[in-house]
């Protein structure tokens, strides 16, 4: 008797919940990207004030990582989704009413708060609701993640041609819509997780080969949010030319990051792959630096950099998932953490070099990064050998992390 494969996309309502909410947080990487130049101009704050929104929300973020899995495996994936829905809508609204930059600062960090607590968790959630197994989860999962990166800007554009509060005013409402359908529709969702150690993640950096690891995405980090976060500035596009051009930096991204690097996985081994996107990125950073005063120029600079910056988050993520024997979440959610204190640093040095110097310099000082992350991984690359004849026995873990790694 012949079976039917179910259908990825014949789910269940709460399952749709759940990838709905998920897009909508993903487009919070980039949302804040076309109206930077309008919030400086607003509020009368430098560029640097303007890019501790990054800061506030990546550090923040990436500290609470390290505490996510803890607190999901105890109150459980709906109350970890709903208090991180509720945060995000809270802190949105209140940076959307703000009438300083500092408190935007200060609202985007809770914002951070909000954002780790769900996307740590929603994948797990997805599981245990989809229909056609795991990998009809993790489809989903990943269509998620790459719409949200890529519509995220897009929105910001449009809604920051009328006005900076735009765009947070859209993510209290969407947000507010996915709270009262996960509410709702999601009911007793089934949650296997144990609970985990609150010291795991801290320990877990303590192996050499995830600490390697660790530090070279540190650096990698600096030179994507020199890309991401202070590229609109030199662009000198309104917020709608801004939305466009990282509408197709996130495209790129998602295309190379689904699709493109497992390919390469299949051909090459993790720490190759690593070390040829890490110098590629610094080639195309210091052409960015040298065509800055070309916006056309530049803009190609910025969607390139997204292909390589795809391949380069899902390959470093698998490679941290091989780096110990430590459960996979515990081992991502170390190693994004210490990640996103690169990304967290990066927008405001980028912003002072501009002013001390001029827009070549922080595009210089991110492919320096690059090579820094490429020599670690370098001179650390008999703790990583184990890496590379690694196999995966968990393809939920590898796709949970690899989704976390590339929200990070």
């Amino acid at each position: 008797m012949k079976t039917t494969t179910p259908s990825v996309w014949k789910q269940p309502a709460q399952v749709w919940a759940v990838a709905f909410a998920c897009v909508v947080a993903f487009m919070g990487i980039g949302l804040v990207d076309p109206i930077l130049p309008a919030i400086a101009e607003s509020l009368q704050a430098t560029p640097v004030q303007t890019e501790l929104l990054f800061t506030s929300y990546l550090a923040v973020t990436g500290l609470a990582m390290l505490v996510t899995s803890w607190i999901s495996s105890r109150i459980g994936a709906k109350s970890t989704l709903l208090i991180g829905l509720a945060l995000i809508v809270v802190f949105a609204f209140l940076c959307a009413i703000s009438g300083s930059v500092d408190a935007v600062i200060g609202f985007r960090a809770g914002w951070g708060l909000g954002n780790a607590l769900f996307i740590s968790t929603a994948l797990a959630t997805i599981v245990g609701a989809a229909s056609g197994g795991s990998s009809s989860a993790i489809v989903l999962y990943e269509a998620a993640l790459g719409l949200g990166i890529a519509v995220g800007p897009l929105l910001g554009g449009l809604l920051g041609e009328q006005s900076w509060r735009g765009p947070f005013f859209g993510v209290v409402a969407l947000m507010a819509i996915a709270f009262v359908a996960i509410l709702v529709l999601l009911r007793g969702p089934k949650d296997t997780r144990e609970p985990v150690p609150f010291s795991a993640p801290f320990v877990a950096l303590r192996h050499p080969a995830l600490a390697t690891l660790a530090l070279a995405a540190l650096f990698y980090n600096i030179g994507f949010f020199v890309l991401l976060a202070f590229s609109p500035f030199p662009l000198g596009f309104g917020a709608m030319g801004i939305g466009l051009t990282f509408f197709g930096w996130g495209v790129a991204l998602a295309i190379t990051s689904v699709w493109v690097a497992p390919m390469l996985l299949r051909r090459m081994k993790p720490t190759r792959i690593i070390l040829t996107m890490l110098l590629l990125l610094a080639v195309d950073l210091l052409v960015a630096g040298l065509v800055v005063a070309s916006p056309a120029a530049l803009v190609a600079c910025i969607v390139v950099g997204g292909l390589l910056l795809g391949v380069m988050n899902t390959v470093l993520t698998e490679a941290v998932m091989e780096a110990t024997d430590l459960p996979r979440a515990v081992a991502s959610s170390s190693y994004s953490a210490v990640r996103f204190l690169g990304g967290a640093m990066a927008p405001p040095v980028a912003a002072a070099l501009w002013h001390a110097f001029d827009a070549t310099v922080p595009y210089v000082f991110a492919a320096v990064a690059m090579l820094i992350a490429a020599l670690t991984v370098f001179l650390g690359r008999r703790t990583l050998a184990h890496i590379d004849e690694g196999g995966h026995d968990d393809p939920i873990e590898d796709a949970g992390a690899i989704l976390i790694g590339d929200a990070a």
